[in-house]
């Protein structure tokens, strides 16, 4: 019997690194998706794979789109609880919210059973690939990467750093950071679709010693990735500048201790210098955009058009649970109400592509997600473009691709998710697949 699966439904996807979105998409709109052990082995029009494969097994979501996984680069997995917390700012908020969450994961049971939670919440979201902050305790990375593993989802993971200004319970130091780091880059990445990130906080929360510490695992270890905060909130910026007197502003810290390079992702920037942005593009650091939690917390706005203008790599993130929805379709919706206010035009199409294929060029894994190339792994999300009576109503028939995507941005959610896949396999699935877009 052929292990061969045909997935049959509108197809979408970016299949190269691109700045041109209206033309570089490859779009099929009764399209389909050939898989074999996992991967893509074909995409094109659904009769003509059907006709060269009639042994495949067929997956019928004929009335959906079909977009490749999305990839949310910045989200902290032991905030899964507090997400929606009433009233902070984002220092206050660590302290208040963030750091009592956290200590909960010094227990290997608690960090199993929230891991299955949050990775759960990811895949009815359709997100598929996480660039994720675990809490200070190495079993709570060990949770998550073990959660991860178990549904054979590509994830990007690291345990968090901090050796002063949190609670003493909840402190490392540079010693067990970089140890506790070590192993686990030996243990987990590159094992199976794990990867792992050196997860320093923030500058604020790590001294000299341990950022050098972990500095010397980044040149070490210079596949692995990195993952930081930068440039969020104004008193940070400050208080930065005093903890770091000797660093000419916030990204020379990190690049003092040679954090500032590809597979680097700072979460935020959104008040940075000119000349920090024109040292991101030029070491090929990544800024993910994380708009809900930049509004929630009051943080601020950020600047797409400056980024594209220091060709620094912009990748979308929900930051949960500073960030109030695990929805990447939220999260775009979000990102394009910035750029309004920042007169930056931010098309369907764009934001579809910072959520699939531009993430998978930024971080270097374009072989494996965010699209349906030949050889790519089979991860896809199948969304339902007329999931209740008002998105029925908003959702013309015949109507683009586009404009769907554009309607589901502002008003979709996990209602609209249908079905997620990964690796080949439904992981996910919610309702059937009817009266949406034909």
């Amino acid at each position: 019997m052929s292990d061969k699966q045909l997935i049959r439904g509108a197809v979408h996807h970016f299949p190269v690194a691109t700045n041109d979105y209206h033309t570089d998409i490859e779009q099929f709109r009764d399209g389909g998706l050939l898989i074999e052990a996992g991967k893509i082995a074909a995409t094109g029009e659904y009769q003509a794979l059907r006709v060269l494969h009639p042994d495949a097994s067929v997956t019928d979501y004929r009335d959906c789109l079909i977009l490749p996984g999305f990839i949310d680069t910045h989200l902290h997995f032991p905030q899964t609880e507090i997400i929606a917390k009433y009233g902070e700012q984002l220092l206050t908020w660590l302290d208040n919210y963030t750091f009592p969450a956290e200590q909960q994961f010094s227990d290997e049971d608690y960090a199993t059973k929230m891991a299955d939670v949050f990775l759960t919440e990811c895949l009815k979201n359709g997100t598929t690939t996480g660039m994720v902050y675990t809490s200070v305790h190495k079993a709570s990375a060990e949770a998550l990467f073990r959660a991860a593993s178990e549904r054979n989802m590509l994830t990007i993971a690291g345990k968090v750093c901090m050796d002063r200004h949190c609670p003493d319970w909840l402190q490392d130091t540079a010693a067990t950071a970089q140890a506790d780091s070590a192993a686990l880059i030996d243990a987990w990445h590159g094992k199976g679709r794990n990867y792992y990130a050196l997860t320093p906080r923030f500058a604020p929360t790590s001294t000299p010693a341990q950022m050098a510490a972990l500095g010397e695992l980044a040149q070490q270890y210079d596949d692995v990735f990195i993952q930081t905060h930068l440039s969020e909130n104004h008193d940070e910026i400050a208080w930065v500048n005093t903890l770091y007197p000797d660093c000419e502003d916030y990204l020379a810290v990190y690049e003092k201790y040679h954090m500032v390079r590809k597979r680097a992702v700072f979460g935020h920037c959104i008040h940075l210098s000119d000349s920090e942005w024109q040292r991101m593009g030029a070491q090929g650091a990544i800024a993910a955009f994380c708009p809900t939690s930049n509004l929630f917390l009051g943080s601020g706005l950020f600047d797409m058009a400056k980024a594209n203008q220091f060709n620094v790599p912009v990748t979308l993130a929900t930051d949960v649970g500073g960030g109030t929805s695990f929805s990447m379709l939220k999260t775009l919706g979000e990102a394009y109400k910035i750029c309004q206010l920042k007169q930056y035009k931010l098309s369907a199409l764009e934001g579809l592509y910072k959520l699939t294929q531009g993430a998978a060029v930024s971080l270097g894994l374009s072989d494996k997600i965010g699209n349906f190339n030949t050889g790519s792994d089979a991860d896809f999300v199948v969304l339902n473009p007329r999931f209740d009576t008002l998105t029925s109503l908003r959702v013309d028939d015949p109507t683009s691709a586009e404009d769907a995507l554009f309607a589901l941005t502002m008003l979709g959610d996990d209602r609209a998710t249908v079905a997620t896949w990964v690796a080949g396999k439904p992981v996910y699935q919610k309702q059937e697949c009817s009266d949406a877009l034909a």
